[in-house]
Order: C-alpha cells, then sequence, then structure tokens
C-alpha cells in the first residue's frame, strides 16, 4: 500500500493540505516518503525528523511554514513510511539518501531543517555538498565538531541510551516492546506534559508493528556504536569547514545541552538555547522554531 494510502489519518492543525507521495530511489534501493504543504513554486524547504518519529513531528509548524515555503517532510530510511532496507543506516548513508532524493525532486537547492538524527544527518549532508543547501537550521542535536571531552561520551552514550538500543538482543526487544519508546517521549527531557491523548501513540505504534522497522532503529544506533562515534571521538570532522550558515536550536532541559557538545566552532555557526524546553523542540516550542526558520532561510 502506497504511503498515501497510510497517512492521512494524521491531522495538522491549521488548515494546511498536506500532499503525500513516495518516490523511488531506484540506485538507492529506496522508497521515500515524503509530506508536502506550500506553493510548489515557493522557496523548497526540507524538514528532516528525528528518533523515534516520523513527518509528523513538524505538523505544528507545517501550516505556517507553508505561507513562506514548499515544504517537503520526508522519512528516514527505515523510519516512517520510507521503506526498510536490512542496511545502509550509517548516517553518511542517509546523507546520501537526501542528496538523492533532492536529485529526484530535481532540487538543486534547499534550505534545510534537521531534528535529532535529522540534524546530525543535515550536518553530514552539507558538509558534503554545502551547494545544495542555502542555510541550515540544526535542533536538538550536538555537531560533528565536539572536542574529546567527559561530556560527549556521557551524553553520545549513556544519555542518548545507544549502548541498550544498539544492542542485537536487548535493542529489538526494548523497542518492540513500545514502552521504552514510550518513556521517551514521558521523561523531563521528552517534554513531558506537551502531549495531546493519542499524539504519542502515533509514533509508538509505527515504531512497534512492523519488525523491519524495529531492526532500522537498532541499526541507527548499533551503525553509530560502533562504526561512526569513535571517529568522531577522534576528530573525524572537525577539520572540515562549514560552508554553509547554520543556527543551532537546543533545548534548555534538553540532556545534550552542555557547550563542549553544542557551542559554536565555525564563523558560518550561531547557536541558541530555548528556555523551558527539553528535547523535542518541534512540539514544545513550535513558535521558535517557526520564527528562527523565517529569520535564517527565508
Amino acid at each position: 500500500m502506497s504511503a498515501s494510502g497510510v497517512v492521512t489519518h494524521l491531522p495538522v492543525p491549521g488548515g494546511v493540505e498536506v500532499v503525500h507521495r513516495d518516490v523511488d530511489l531506484d540506485a538507492r534501493g529506496l522508497r521515500v516518503h515524503v509530506a508536502e504543504a506550500g506553493a510548489p513554486d515557493a522557496p523548497p524547504l526540507v524538514l528532516l525528523h528525528g528518533w523515534p518519529q516520523h513527518w509528523w513531528q513538524w505538523r505544528k509548524v507545517l501550516a505556517p511554514l507553508a505561507e513562506d515555503f514548499r515544504v517537503l517532510c520526508p522519512d528516514l530510511r527505515g523510519l516512517g513510511w520510507t521503506s526498510a532496507p536490512a542496511s545502509g543506516y550509517e548516517k553518511e548513508e542517509l546523507a546520501t539518501d537526501l542528496l538523492a532524493l533532492l536529485d529526484a525532486l530535481d532540487l538543486p537547492r534547499v534550505a534545510l531543517v534537521g531534528h535529532d538524527w535529522g540534524g546530525w544527518v543535515g550536518f553530514l549532508a552539507v558538509l558534503r555538498a554545502p551547494e545544495r543547501f542555502s542555510g541550515f537550521v540544526a535542533v536538538s542535536i550536538p555537531h560533528p565538531f565536539p572536542k574529546p571531552t567527559r561530556s560527549l561520551v556521557v551524553a553520545s552514550v549513556v544519555g542518548a541510551y545507544v549502548p541498550a538500543l544498539a544492542s542485537p538482543v536487548l535493542g529489538p526487544r526494548l523497542i518492540g516492546s513500545g514502552w521504552f519508546v514510550r518513556r521517551i517521549f514521558e521523561t523531563p527531557v521528552g517534554d513531558r506534559g506537551i502531549w495531546r491523548p493519542g499524539e504519542v501513540d502515533a509514533y509508538v505504534e509505527r515504531f512497534t508493528s512492523d519488525p523491519d522497522r524495529v531492526h532500522a532503529s537498532v541499526q541507527y544506533y548499533r551503525r553509530f556504536l560502533v562504526g561512526e562515534a569513535p571517529g568522531i571521538a577522534r576528530g573525524r570532522y572537525r577539520a572540515r569547514d562549514l560552508r554553509v550558515p547554520t543556527h543551532m536550536l537546543m533545548g534548555e532541559r534538553d540532556f545534550l545541552n552542555d557547550r563542549s557538545l553544542f557551542g559554536s566552532r565555525s564563523p558560518q555557526m550561531t547557536d541558541e538555547v530555548v528556555p523551558g524546553a527539553g528535547h523535542f523542540l518541534p512540539e514544545a516550542a513550535p513558535e521558535v522554531l517557526v520564527a528562527r526558520v523565517r529569520e535564517r532561510l527565508r
């Protein structure tokens, strides 16, 4: 069944029309679900979601952003309604997915927003192909140029639950049961209290109902732990020049809010802490995100 036949039950506030379609990236072996709003001839803006979410995490910002942009919200590989191959969950591969999607949609240059893993993928994409991006807003994610500090280890390994989720035995059980995913939303750093009835269910059910998506979620963290984190800690990206204007947004209560992980490391980078917010900024402080996108990317 196509994506357009299974996601229209998710409401978007503000009366904006959302069009759903599947985009086949044959060379990548991937079918990408994209939710789109706004005028087709408006400046393109791509929103990349995080884990454990999908395109619907942008529902509170879609209507206002669609006034100024053609807003495209793809589901990342293995998440939401995008296909879930057995492999390809290294974040550099997800950056390749993004660039291939832009090619398939005939979008030579876009503005970009990314949250959580979507923000990390965004950083890798703008580093690799800066000519494709007019600007970038990274939300609730460290930059890829951290200094090797104790905070880096604590935040990336303990705070993000990486070892448990990356375990080939424990990871599928935690994610497949649903309670762990639900718990992420219900902790203080998950902005407890902002969720309306049924909103968390919309994420939990999508992640727990399909074994292929459970596997994909484990691979996001396993690939990071065993293949990516060591190189990042050794400075894999530290010598790379950030050539795209980038604004970082971090919630005050987010466990990733540490200056050694979040502070500016480039003349192209600015950063901002949002008071009172936790990790899920697009839903906890949508008005702040909309304002910054209009200021920085319009």
